[in-house]
C-alpha cells in the first residue's frame, strides 16, 4: 500500500497530527510512505522523516494562499509517478491543489482520499475539496457533531465521517514525571520569582479566544487565601503586543497582580517540564477547543487540569479527570474549582485512552480500509460462461449426412441414361 499525505507545513508534528509515528507505522508494516510539504530538504523535521524512511518532497502550499495553485502540476506529476493507493490532505489549501492535480492525471485508477479536520473550519466553498474526501477524519465529536449540523444547512454531500482523537506519545509524556534537578535550578536562576510558589500554568498565548483574564479573576480572589499562587504564561513579555495584550498588561498593573504573573515564552522545547512540574494547568479557552493537546499531555504526565465543561475539554476531562470540570462558566465557580484543587491535591490517574499508539492504529485501519475498496473497485470483471447447447446426448455418436457433390450428380445422371438405353 501506498500512502501519500499533503500538509502545508511540518510545524505541528507529534503534538496534533502523529505526522513521525504515522510514517513509522506505514513503513514498519510493509507500506510506503510519502509526505509532500513546504519545509525545505534540509530542515530537522525532514531529516528525521527520511531517517526514518519516509520519502519527502517539497511543495510550497501555504495555507489561505491561491499561490499554492502553481503546484498543481508538480503533484500531478508525483501522483502520476507513485500512483498512490491513499491520499491523506490535513488542510484546506492542499486540498485545493489536490482537487486540481487529479484532474486529468494519467493514473490507472485514481487514489482514495482521506482528509483530517482539525478544527470548526467554516462550511463553505473554501472547505469544499476537504469534505468531498472518500473518508473525514474529525479529531472530536464536538468537531464530527459541528461538521454534521453544518453540511444539513448547506446541503453538502459527505461520504464518510469517522472520529479519531488526538494521542499522546506516552514514552515522550511518561505519568508523573518528574523535571530534573538541573532543570528546576536553570529555571530558578532564570524566574527566582518561581521559587516555593504553586504554579497555576497557562499553557498558551494571550489571544482573544483563549481566556487569559480569567486568570485575573484566580488572582484576586485567591491570592489572600493562597499568598504562595503563582501564574505562570507561555507568551513572552513584549511592550509592542496587540491591543488586546495591552490591554490585559494595563488590567494586570492596575490590580497590582503583575508580580504573580511570570512570561516565560513561547518558543520553548521543555513544554513538557512545564506541564509536568505545574500544580495546575488551566484550560480556559473562551471559543470551542478542538483537540486540547495541552490539557491532554497534562493529564497523561498526571497534573491537575481545570478547564470549562465545553468541547473537547469536556471530551477529555470527563473519563481522565472528571474533577476538573468546572460546569459554570463564571469567576466564582472557576475559583472554587481552583480553591479545592489546591486545598486537596488530587491528581488523576493514569490515563490508558487518548494515546498516539491508539490514533495511528485507528488511522491506519481507515488507510487499510480505503485500500481494499480501491482494489474491489479496479478488480478485473470475469465474463460469465456461456451454456453449452447439445441437441443429442453426450453418449450418443453424432451420425455425418453424405455431402453430395457435383461430380455425383453427374455420375448418377449418366447411369440413368444407360438404364433408358437398355430398356
Amino acid at each position: 500500500m501506498i500512502v501519500m499525505r499533503l500538509l502545508s507545513s511540518l510545524k505541528h508534528d507529534e503534538s496534533e497530527r502523529g505526522i513521525f509515528h504515522l510514517g513509522r507505522a506505514l513503513i514498519k508494516n510493509g507500506h510506503t510512505s510519502i509526505i509532500i510539504a513546504s519545509a525545505d530538504e534540509d530542515d530537522e523535521l525532514v531529516t528525521r522523516l527520511k531517517r526514518d524512511g519516509t520519502i519527502y518532497h517539497q511543495l510550497n502550499m501555504p495555507k489561505k494562499s491561491w499561490w499554492a495553485l502553481l503546484q498543481v502540476v508538480p503533484l500531478r506529476r508525483l501522483i502520476e509517478k507513485y500512483n498512490p493507493d491513499v491520499i491523506h490532505v490535513h488542510s484546506r489549501t492542499p486540498a485545493w491543489v489536490l482537487h486540481f492535480a487529479l484532474k486529468g492525471a494519467r493514473v490507472k485508477a485514481y487514489p482514495k482520499i482521506v482528509s483530517t479536520m482539525y478544527g470548526f473550519y467554516p462550511i463553505n466553498k473554501y472547505s469544499r475539496p476537504l469534505l468531498k474526501a472518500d473518508t473525514v477524519i474529525t479529531v472530536s465529536d464536538s468537531v464530527r457533531d459541528y461538521l454534521i449540523t453544518g453540511i444539513k444547512h448547506t446541503g453538502l454531500q459527505v461520504k464518510n465521517v469517522v472520529r479519531i482523537y488526538r494521542g499522546v506519545d506516552t514514552r515522550r509524556y511518561p505519568y508523573r514525571h518528574n523535571p530534573s534537578v538541573y532543570w528546576l535550578r536553570r529555571t530558578f536562576a532564570e524566574f527566582p520569582e518561581l521559587e516555593h510558589k504553586k504554579w497555576l500554568l497557562f499553557p498558551t498565548i494571550v489571544g482573544s479566544e483563549y481566556g487569559q483574564e480569567w486568570l485575573i479573576d484566580i488572582l484576586g480572589n485567591l491570592q489572600e487565601q493562597f499568598p504562595n499562587i503563582h501564574v505562570i504564561i507561555m507568551d513572552e513579555d513584549r511592550d509592542d503586543g496587540e491591543l488586546l495584550y495591552q490591554e490585559f498588561r494595563q488590567r494586570v498593573y492596575t490590580l497590582g497582580l503583575e508580580d504573580r504573573i511570570t512570561y516565560v515564552g513561547s518558543k520553548r522545547n521543555d513544554n513538557r517540564e512545564w506541564l509536568s512540574a505545574a500544580n495546575i494547568v488551566l484550560a480556559l479557552s473562551n471559543q470551542p477547543e478542538s483537540i486540547g493537546i495541552n490539557a491532554l499531555q497534562a493529564l497523561h504526565l498526571g497534573t491537575p487540569v481545570i478547564g470549562w465543561e465545553k468541547a473537547a475539554f469536556a471530551e477529555i476531562l470527563q473519563p481522565l479527570y472528571p474533577l476538573g470540570l468546572v460546569k459554570r462558566h463564571n469567576a466564582l465557580a472557576l475559583c472554587k474549582a481552583v480553591r479545592n484543587q489546591l486545598e486537596s491535591v488530587t491528581r488523576p490517574t493514569m490515563p490508558d485512552t487518548f494515546t498516539m499508539r491508539q490514533m495511528v492504529t485507528e488511522t491506519l485501519a481507515i488507510y487499510q480500509q480505503m485500500y481494499e475498496e480501491r482494489q474491489a473497485e479496479n478488480a478485473p470483471v470475469e465474463e460469465p460462461k456461456k451454456k453449452r447447447l447439445e441437441s443429442q446426448p453426450r453418449d450418443k455418436k453424432r451420425v455425418e449426412k453424405p455431402v453430395a457433390s457435383k461430380t455425383n450428380i453427374k455420375k448418377i445422371a449418366l447411369e440413368q441414361k444407360a438404364v433408358e438405353k437398355q430398356v
